[in-house]
């Protein structure tokens, strides 16, 4: 392994997932130390922190390539993994690493750059007679080409930023007279997000299922895929559970899409884990959307159907390892859900709700895998995603998989912000997500409301508010409650006895 010491470009969850794999491996690993975040989780498990709090850029470290560069050459990194975020898909981070020989932890440079511009890559997929929504070839410069590319394709449509993702940069416009508005916001929003203001259209699918493939290349061309993802319970175009396998795939439809995602990353010379996106009509029909070139927030539901470590994979090709499998060895096994627990207001639309977490509880069953960078006393800081944890479960199918969710879900217990929890257990209950007969709109459209209320989550914060009234405000002596008494702590005889006052 010429691979010895690895520079983590990034923070939180998938810091520590990276350095767990990197330790398994033997291999060391450096953390940066920010001052916005001098104690998080993330730096205990690394081999070597590098203090960057005296910084007083206005460049945020993680989005600071010749920064990043520079601590990894004083650090004695010979390579770096840029996670997902910040710079893990700038071809310019990449060629600045190999420029100064570290070795980029994700694919090379063109493929980045071909990939992460929407444009192009859909003149890629075009010449390979990939299935693509209709749309335009190129970007598109002003308001007066979108009307006209807009008329031709048919209403609805949907505006794209070319260098975009994670749904920002993005519009939906039904109708001609919002076309101009909704043009000039995904514009903004795309400089905003990703210093390019360019942006495309093609025609908008509408209640379409998202799938994306998992694909994995070496550095010789072997390119194999390790089946689907289903991401279609989104708000605001972003992902917020995810599921592998899909309930719309049979094998034949399984075998067609990802041998198209495999034929995508073939015509770029892709090698690392990367991960081919697609649009799925009610018809069964599908269209190529796009290609993420880094590891994705979910990889940890197809490492689980899998048994393959990707981050262990995305180390051994940079280092130049060919692949351990064809695509014959690949068997997805089992049924494995994502729940992405975020510090976000449900009934603000999901809004960040950032602040202390004052306490955090989080499963440990063995069908339970959580993927966290926070403890109790942690802060989700506005300056960064709202990510609490990763809640990761494994059935024996769908049905067993939903059931253990359930469990899990109600296992967790977090006070200090507002959480996507409520969401979750209202979600896992919901006969058409039972059902898997859902879609992109499901949020928008399936919804009464967003949250769920048990009689027992009721009953708890009662208890918990009488608990902390009698501590905090009732200094009587004659008050004497054994709280660790399982009859003592019933908020019914509770509220009894504090009647008696």
């Amino acid at each position: 392994m010429k691979i010895k010491r690895i520079l983590i470009a990034n923070r939180g969850e998938i810091a520590i997932r990276i350095m767990k794999t990197a330790k398994k491996m033997k291999i060391e690993t450096v953390a940066v130390k920010t001052a916005v975040e001098p104690n998080a989780l993330y730096l205990s498990f690394a081999d070597i922190v590098f203090d960057n709090t005296e910084d007083t850029s206005d460049i945020p470290v993680f989005l600071d390539i010749d920064k990043l560069v520079g601590i990894a050459l004083e650090t004695g990194a010979d390579s770096v993994h840029p996670g997902y975020g910040f710079l893990a898909e700038n071809a310019y981070f990449a060629d600045k690493c190999l420029d100064n020989k570290i070795e980029f932890i994700g694919p090379s440079p063109d493929a980045i750059y071909k990939m992460g511009n929407k444009t192009i890559a859909r003149k890629i997929a075009m010449a390979g007679k990939i299935p693509m929504a209709m749309g335009h070839q190129g970007n598109i410069s002003n308001e007066e080409e979108a009307l006209k590319v807009a008329e031709k394709i048919g209403y609805p449509v949907i505006i794209k930023a070319a260098s975009g993702g994670g749904g920002r940069g993005m519009r939906i416009v039904r109708k001609q007279e919002d076309l101009d508005k909704m043009f000039v916001i995904a514009s903004k929003e795309a400089e905003k997000a990703f210093n390019d203001p360019s942006v495309f259209i093609e025609k908008y699918i509408e209640n379409p299922k998202h799938i994306e493939f998992q694909i994995l290349g070496d550095k010789a061309g072997n390119v194999i895929h390790l089946g689907e993802r289903e991401c279609s319970i989104q708000r605001k175009h972003q992902k917020l559970l995810e599921e592998a396998p899909s309930s719309a795939l049979n094998e034949k439809l399984r075998a067609e899409m990802g041998k198209i995602a495999v034929q995508i990353a073939k015509a770029v010379g892709y090698y690392s884990a990367g991960t081919v996106e697609f649009l799925l009509d009610s018809e069964g029909k599908f269209y190529f959307m796009e290609m993420n070139t880094r590891i994705q927030v979910e990889h940890p539901v197809t490492e689980i159907i899998t048994g393959i470590d990707l981050i262990e994979q995305q180390i051994r090709i940079a280092n130049g390892e060919a692949l351990e499998f064809t695509q014959k060895d690949i068997k997805l096994e089992g049924w494995a859900i994502e729940c992405r627990i975020n510090a976000e207001d449900v009934q603000a639309g999901f809004a960040p709700d950032p602040g202390k977490i004052e306490k955090l509880n989080l499963p440990d069953d063995s069908y339970v895998r959580v993927d966290t960078g926070i403890q109790a006393g942690s802060t989700i800081v506005s300056s960064y995603d709202s990510m609490i944890a990763k809640l990761i479960v494994k059935g024996k199918d769908r049905k067993d998989a939903l059931q253990k969710c359930k469990k899990a879900l109600d296992k967790v217990w977090i006070k200090g912000v507002k959480t996507t929890l409520p969401f979750f257990r209202m979600l896992v209950r919901h006969p058409k997500f039972q059902s898997g007969n859902f879609t992109t709109a499901f949020i928008e459209k399936d919804l009464d409301q967003y949250f769920y209320n048990s009689e027992y989550e009721e009953m708890l914060a009662a208890w918990l508010a009488t608990k902390l009234f009698i501590e905090e405000n009732l200094s009587d002596e004659s008050i004497n409650i054994d709280f660790k008494n399982s009859r003592e702590m019933s908020p019914w005889l509770l509220n009894k006895r504090i009647n008696q006052f």
